[in-house]
C-alpha cells in the first residue's frame, strides 16, 4: 500500500476516503453508529369484574325471656290488736294487713287474714327466628390468559 491510501485512510474525518494508487475517483466508507431508545407503553391485556351477592340465612336460636309472676296468698290470723299494724316485708315477701271491726262489749281490732304477696322471677327459653345476612364476592378476570371466572 502507498503512503498516500495510508494518510487518507487514517484520516480523523467522519468519513473516511480511500483513493487507489492510479488517481481514480476516490471511494467515501460511511462510518455508521447504531444507537438504542428505550420506551415503554401501557397496554390493557384484560379486565376484572368484581360483584358482591347479599345472602339470607334464617336461623333459629334459643333467647332467655324473663317475666315476673306474683303469687297471693290469703292467710288467716283472727288475733285482736290494739291498733292497726302497717304493711311490713319478710324477705321477698310483702305482707298487708286486712282488717275488720267486730261489734264486742268493747270494741277491738281483729286482724282477720294477712295478704302475703311474693315476687319472683322466672327465665324461660323461648325459640326465635332471625335472618342473618353474608356477603359472596366474585372476580371474573377477562383477557387472552383469563376467560375463566375466578
Amino acid at each position: 500500500m502507498s503512503n498516500e491510501f495510508k494518510q487518507n485512510f487514517q484520516a480523523d474525518e467522519p468519513e473516511q476516503r480511500l483513493a487507489d494508487s492510479m488517481g481514480a475517483e476516490p471511494i467515501i466508507i460511511p462510518v455508521i453508529e447504531e444507537q438504542l431508545q428505550i420506551g415503554k407503553r401501557v397496554i390493557e391485556t384484560g379486565a376484572v369484574r368484581v360483584t358482591k351477592h347479599v345472602i339470607e340465612e334464617s336461623q333459629t336460636v334459643d333467647v332467655p325471656v324473663s317475666r315476673e309472676e306474683v303469687i297471693v296468698e290469703h292467710v288467716a290470723v283472727y288475733q285482736y290488736v290494739d291498733e292497726a299494724p302497717s304493711v311490713r316485708y319478710e324477705g321477698e315477701t310483702m305482707i298487708i294487713p286486712v282488717l275488720r271491726e267486730v261489734l264486742v262489749t268493747e270494741k277491738r281490732l281483729l286482724l282477720v287474714e294477712e295478704v302475703h304477696v311474693t315476687k319472683r322471677q322466672i327465665t324461660d327459653q323461648e325459640t326465635q327466628e332471625v335472618i342473618l345476612r353474608k356477603e359472596e364476592i366474585t372476580v371474573e378476570r377477562t383477557g387472552p390468559n383469563h376467560e375463566r371466572p375466578a
